[in-house]
């Protein structure tokens, strides 16, 4: 083979990898390819160049071709990039751009996540929104914080672990109340008789409310007294919990009739009826209407005592159903009583309270209706019930 053929076929040879080299760069860059351009904008491009990678899902669909600086300070840095057009099914209006790092000290490239499928497609020029870069120095800076906070967790811990053992060195050494409790024998002996001592004076104690009670029971029937009570709208405690419901159903009712407790009653502390024709709407669609079973509930405000309030709920359901039933003709039956006692949502008047008349349709189970056992009085009973229960049913 002579030179010069030897020289042509070197020649020929060194255009083919040339060509090919072109054509592989090329193909990295898009250039002879059909592609769109889109933009964003950062306020910091944290280190990209023109000419890195544009991915979406992780797969290489162009470049970005150039990076601007803005015109003036307080702009945003825009960024070019080269787009192949096989990505204008997966690239939407609200799809976002952001900066990321190939592992923690790789290059940086685009990401661009994928667009819903009912947003509109991007068109060439178009501007997408874009996420502010996670920089590694702000990530280093909140790390120190948090070995710093970590640390002085630690420290603290030691110094309360330090202390705990110095506590109980005192204790293990008679030092201190504890640690005379628990090495002095006697000193505890004494401390259980007083206790004993208290526990008997308290059922004492407890006794003689007991028999208190039972005796302003017997009070409210005497001739001599009975007005005193009768005053207050009732004569006999023992009535208040004949037709009252120990709590009221979980079902919503079909119809409430609310009124203010100062707007029936003729004083704070009473249960005897001022207004009683502010209950006709409420009578007559008992009387006109069918029902399940309906219910007066009564509460009183926050003020006052606890135990006098749930008594005077009682007795003021009591005088209202009374008078619906006495006044309106429909089945007694049919008609319960509720006295809440305290109630936090007991209306504008405060410690006046409200009464309200819940009206259940046909079906709804009627809850069991409150015993009193004989010879114990209806403010005994309710001890059983506070208030707090009651708002909890």
């Amino acid at each position: 083979m002579s030179r010069s053929v030897r020289l042509g076929a070197f020649i020929i040879a060194t255009l083919a990898i040339l060509i090919a080299g072109i054509f592989v760069i090329g193909g990295k860059q898009y250039l002879f390819t059909s592609t769109y351009e889109l933009k964003a904008q950062f306020n910091d491009v944290v280190g990209l160049d023109a000419g890195g990678d544009v991915r979406v899902g992780g797969v290489h669909v162009g470049t970005v071709h150039s990076i601007l600086l803005p015109n003036k300070p307080g702009d945003k840095v825009t960024i070019v990039m080269d787009l192949g057009k096989s990505t204008h099914q997966i690239i939407k209006q609200d799809s976002v751009a952001s900066i990321e790092t190939e592992g923690l000290l790789g290059n940086q490239y685009m990401a661009i996540s994928f667009g819903s499928p009912k947003a509109a497609d991007v068109r060439d020029g178009d501007t997408i929104s874009s996420q502010p870069p996670l920089e590694m120095a702000d990530l280093l800076n909140k790390m120190s914080g948090i070995l710093d906070t970590s640390q002085q967790a630690i420290q603290n811990a030691t110094e309360a672990t330090a202390n705990l053992n110095s506590i109980s060195a005192k204790i293990n050494a008679g030092q201190g109340t504890a640690g005379a409790l628990v090495n002095d024998k006697q000193l505890y002996t004494n401390l259980e008789q007083t206790s004993s001592a208290m526990r008997d004076t308290m059922v004492h104690a407890q006794a003689g409310v007991t028999d208190f009670e039972e005796n302003m029971e017997a009070m409210k029937h005497n001739f001599l007294l009975r007005g005193y009570f009768k005053s207050r709208g009732y004569q006999d405690s023992a009535e208040l919990a004949k037709n009252e419901v120990e709590r009221l159903p979980q079902s919503e009712p079909t119809k409430e009739f609310s009124y203010s407790a100062k707007q029936l009653f003729d004083k704070q502390d009473s249960a005897k009826l001022k207004n009683q024709k502010s209950l006709k709407a409420g009578g007559e669609f008992l009387r006109d209407n069918q029902f399940g079973f309906a219910v007066v509930v009564v509460s009183a405000g926050m003020a006052g005592d606890t135990q006098k309030d749930l008594v005077l709920t009682e007795a003021r359901a009591m005088v209202v159903r009374e008078y619906l039933v006495e006044n309106y003709g429909f089945d007694d039956s049919q008609l319960k009583t509720f006295g809440a006692g305290k109630q936090t949502d007991a209306g504008s008047d405060g410690a006046w309270g409200t009464v309200r008349i819940l009206i259940y349709p046909t079906g709804t189970e009627i809850p069991p209706t409150k015993q009193t056992p004989a010879g114990v009085s209806a403010e005994t009973s309710s001890e059983q019930r506070t208030p707090a229960s009651a708002s909890a049913q």
